[in-house]
């Protein structure tokens, strides 16, 4: 399984759970890119499956790098130690 964060916008995220991270998904008619990942987290107080990081298609590396660091704060997957 992975752990699957999707970047929706620069301020909204979606968390599930997937059987594969594949290289490009289409949710609610948005394709997505896998942009980071999938990558097993170091371990902490409890295991993690490997965590995959999915932005818009149409976003540039930039925006994808300024939406992940703008959602840290938030979702701790993106705030883990690899």
């Amino acid at each position: 399984m992975y752990q699957v964060i999707l970047l929706k916008s620069e301020s909204t995220f979606e968390r599930d759970r997937w059987e594969d991270a594949e290289p490009v998904v289409e949710r609610g008619g948005v394709a997505y890119t896998l942009r980071a990942g999938p990558r097993q987290p170091l371990p902490t107080d409890h295991a993690w499956d490997p965590v995959a990081v999915y932005a818009p298609e149409d976003i540039t590396e930039e925006e994808f790098q300024e939406w992940y660091a703008r959602q840290q704060p938030q979702v701790e997957e993106l705030r883990l130690k690899y």
